[in-house]
């Protein structure tokens, strides 16, 4: 623990301590928050007022007083962040393969969709499982595993009654086309304008 002294309400510097602020803000090296911190403490012990200190630190009041008292109490170390131990996941390797395992099979008929999207996907989980995720979450979860939903690598039947009459009549005219005839195709996305 170092020695500081205050002095009308200002903090007092050794040589020592001094010296060693005057080189964290100068050396390259030194992460740019601990350099302006550092300079900070020096700003205080010349006799700068604490909100023109944190004006010119272009930080809140209640940050500069954290710095300050972090330097009082642990020296140059206490300039530095710690480190933040980091959290468990919020989400349980269960619901995350329950997920991946939904998303590599069609979705249910009853919802009318014919692939799943990350929004459809949380609601999905929270109707039928009461599992809330964001669909945020199902977009990155898809982007680790390399999962396209919306790219499906098959062929999606309509649910037009008279599909079966209709895809014969177009592959007929591939098959056997008329003399002189032009085959137009246009495909109708309900989620494009086109």
């Amino acid at each position: 623990m170092a020695l500081f002294f205050l002095f009308n309400n200002r903090m007092e510097l050794t040589d020592a301590q001094q010296a060693e602020l005057v080189a964290l803000v100068k050396d390259r090296h030194t992460h740019p928050e601990a350099a302006r911190r550092a300079q900070m403490i020096l700003w205080e012990s010349e006799g700068i007022a604490i909100g023109k200190i944190a004006a010119l630190a272009r930080v809140s009041r209640p940050t500069l007083n954290l710095w300050r008292t972090r330097y009082r109490e642990e020296g140059v170390s206490g300039l530095v962040d710690r480190d933040r131990p980091g959290g468990q996941p919020q989400i349980s390797p269960e619901v995350r393969s329950r997920i991946l395992a939904l998303t590599r099979m069609s979705p249910p008929e009853e919802l009318g969709i014919s692939h799943w999207s990350s929004r459809e996907m949380a609601t999905y989980l929270k109707k039928t499982q009461g599992v809330a995720v964001s669909h945020n979450f199902v977009s990155e979860l898809w982007r680790e595993h390399g999962l396209k939903p919306h790219v499906q690598g098959t062929f999606t039947l309509s649910r037009d009654p008279r599909f079966a009459g209709k895809a014969a009549e177009i592959v007929g005219l591939y098959l056997d086309p008329p003399e002189g005839a032009v085959v137009l195709s246009m495909d109708e996305k309900t989620q494009s304008r086109r």
